[in-house]
């Protein structure tokens, strides 16, 4: 790998990123709405930002993300759902994954392997879901997962060598989790970054479209 443009790159994961792909010598080109301005929430930075990018690069990584937005915390229940909460959760979560998507084609190389990956969420799993709530989140990272099984079916026709999945980086210490942690086990975002990393490494072409958690174990839809 020798290039690499990561999404999110002032996030606590996407910051690990960047900082694990520059130790193993890749160039790697950040972007954040913190330093460039680029908020997936509104298209029109995501147009004004991507359009001047030039690749092509051999990983693209969108890391951003939100839990929550506007101080509207998870839903425990639904019925605790508001539209405006969900439409925020889409915002960020689908709909900005899927405006950065769309310029996939373009960043991407047509000679050579190269990986598309979005941070989904295992809760985004309809088949894993045992617990209910969380419906807005929820709803939000099953889109994105619809959108980039989409997005690798379509990639496949002009770029044979493309491989596009969606990530789940498990459990991450970072402020984005922080009143969420609970008892639940988590790791640093170094160790996250390095999971990630070591995940897309091993993709195959077979593994395109596919939603994998950061063992590279296979996550149900």
């Amino acid at each position: 790998m020798d290039k690499a443009l990561i999404i999110g790159a002032s996030g606590g994961i996407g910051r690990a990123l960047v900082a694990e792909l520059q130790m193993h010598g890749v160039a790697v080109q950040g972007l954040s709405r913190s330093a460039d301005g680029l908020d997936l929430s509104d298209p029109e930075t995501v147009e004004h930002v991507l359009g001047d990018v030039k690749g092509p690069f051999d990983l693209i990584l969108v890391a951003s993300g939100a839990l929550e937005i506007a101080a509207a915390a998870p839903e425990k229940s639904i019925k605790a759902v508001t539209a405006q909460a969900m439409m925020d959760q889409f915002a960020v979560n689908a709909v900005g994954p899927a405006l950065v998507l769309r310029h996939a084609a373009r960043l991407l190389p047509r000679d050579r392997r190269a990986v598309v990956a979005v941070l989904s969420a295992r809760v985004g799993s309809i088949g894993d879901n045992r617990l209910g709530g969380w419906v807005s989140y929820r709803a939000a990272k099953a889109a994105v997962n619809q959108i980039v099984h989409t997005t690798a079916i379509e990639l496949t026709r002009t770029h044979k060598q493309s491989i596009c999945v969606s990530l789940h980086p498990g459990t991450v210490a970072t402020a984005f989790t922080q009143k969420y942690l609970g008892r639940h086990p988590s790791v640093q975002p170094s160790e996250a970054a390095m999971n990630l990393l070591n995940v897309i490494q091993g993709l195959t072409l077979e593994d395109t479209g596919q939603f994998f958690d950061w063992a590279g174990k296979a996550v149900p839809w």
